[in-house]
């Protein structure tokens, strides 16, 4: 942990100690700098960081405050739900129609800004690729893909304490494939699957398209991952398959503690149930270490791990892959039934890429700009945003997810904003069976300019203009 982090950590548990009251100055940057023996950079992040999380506040040219305590978040309903009929498609299908013009601000993308993406030693290393016949041969990359870059993959499995050989590994066309690959290669069907109630509407269209029956969870408040409703769901119902985001999930942007993965590792091998884990945003981290993924903890080849290099190279790189282990003969024959292999050109470009450390070096950059954005983010919405709206701040990833009253529709938020040539994500397409929409979803990759604070102020507006025209409730009668 860095220093600023173990930092911020001490003083969050002071506030919520009490030591200071709301309002009340926190020692000033000098002065903490003094009783911390930290630099005075070390000693801002810290206490930036406390400002994104909303704990304080700063005055111009005043210091740091505390803030009021957030309200207690409103409960939520602990039981698991069965959803027969998922009904997604053509929501989600109308939806990325409506957000893909060139003059819509793409603060509903699920993709980071591109231009933080670009790295230029992949770029070129594409283009000596692209003059090379033997890089377009499909025989080397065909299923289950490239063998060099199978390596490369195991090694970094390795290097985070998990064995795994090239043979464990299949390259497909982005995490996407991967994760519908090995859906279809678990389930029939009717099968019975385990989703979290908020989750990547990739998910909910994969249910739909295979005919499964989805049981889901609810978020929990504070863990992010309720592990005793999904407990109560491995009882309830003959569970084929979980498919899970837990490292910097999307919507909401939590990443499970290790405990409760290693109780979800437990819980899979004494129900004999599969997991498809979707970790493509683990190396989008701001902390020091990497965020294990459900398969260090498995020891029974319960778990099926897919990622890619979509969310950190862009999105027209589109290779992804699957730990898949024993289902890998399964998803190779499925792969060849439909997308036959992944781009042989660019999987030939990322073995160079990956090969000498270039990879390392851009992945830090990229984690350095998406903490800097998002706390910029945070800062404004905190001083703008209405008071009945939250929103948890996540050290991770580039997506804030907003929590309006429960009256708020947040579909017609984004229909308003649409006007406006502003995008952003409504709850419905990550909950679509939930009776609640008063979430949205914010990309908070984009650089910060006088468009992009004119989008915001228009965003904090048009919550403002729906709370405003929420039903007030009835005064009792005489």
């Amino acid at each position: 942990m860095y220093k600023s982090e173990l930092l911020a950590q001490n003083l969050r548990q002071m506030i919520e100690n009490e030591v200071w009251k709301p309002h009340e100055k926190l020692p000033s940057l000098r002065e903490q700098t003094q009783l911390s023996g930290l630099s005075l950079i070390t000693v801002l992040n810290a206490y930036q960081t406390l400002e994104a999380q909303g704990l304080v506040y700063a005055k111009n040219k005043s210091g740091f405050y505390v803030a009021e305590r957030s309200r207690q978040k409103p409960s939520y309903n602990a039981e698991v739900s069965l959803k027969k009929a998922v009904q997604i498609n053509s929501a989600v299908f109308h939806y990325l129609k409506s957000i893909q013009a060139e003059d819509i601000l793409p603060f509903g993308s699920a993709f980071p800004n591109p231009e933080l993406l670009y790295n230029q030693k992949f770029m070129q290393l594409l283009a000596q690729h692209a003059k090379r016949k033997n890089s377009y041969l499909n025989s080397d990359s065909m299923p289950p893909g490239n063998l060099a870059l199978r390596k490369i993959i195991a090694n970094r499995y390795i290097l985070q304490g998990m064995p795994c050989t090239y043979d464990d590994i299949v390259i497909t066309s982005g995490a996407l494939e991967a994760l519908n690959l090995s859906l279809q290669a678990l389930t029939h069907p009717g099968d019975y699957i385990i989703l979290q109630q908020s989750v990547f509407y990739g998910a909910w269209q994969a249910a739909e398209r295979l005919g499964l029956q989805v049981i889901t969870i609810p978020d929990h408040p504070q863990h992010g991952f309720d592990l005793s409703a999904f407990e109560q769901a491995l009882k309830q119902y003959p569970i084929k398959v979980c498919w899970l985001m837990l490292n910097c999930q999307n919507p909401m942007g939590f990443t499970v503690n290790d405990h409760i993965k290693e109780r979800i590792a437990d819980l899979l091998h004494e129900y004999q149930v599969y997991l498809i884990e979707d970790d493509v945003y683990a190396e989008l981290h701001f902390d020091q270490h990497k965020p294990l993924p459900m398969t260090y903890f498995d020891r029974h080849q319960r778990v099926l791990h897919c990622s890619s290099f979509s969310k950190t190279l862009g999105m027209g790189t589109r290779i992804g892959w699957v730990h898949a282990g024993q289902f890998s003969d399964a998803i190779q024959h499925l792969q060849l039934m439909s997308t036959l292999s992944a781009s042989p050109l660019i999987q030939n470009a990322l073995v160079d890429y990956l090969s000498h450390h270039h990879y390392e070096k851009h992945l830090r950059h990229l984690r350095r700009q998406l903490e800097k954005l998002k706390k910029k983010y945070c800062q404004f919405l905190k001083q703008n945003l209405p008071a009945m709206c939250e929103f948890d701040y996540h050290p991770s990833g580039y997506f804030l997810w907003i929590r309006l009253p429960e009256q708020c529709d947040s579909f017609k938020i984004y229909e308003e904003l649409l006007s406006f040539k502003i995008g952003i994500a409504p709850s419905l397409l990550f909950r679509p069976e939930h009776g609640t929409q008063n979430f949205l979803r914010l990309n908070c990759s984009y650089p910060w300019n006088d468009a992009i604070e004119h989008a915001m102020d228009q965003l904090c507006c048009c919550i403002e203009n729906s709370i405003q025209s929420m039903p007030k409730p009835s005064s009792p009668s005489g």
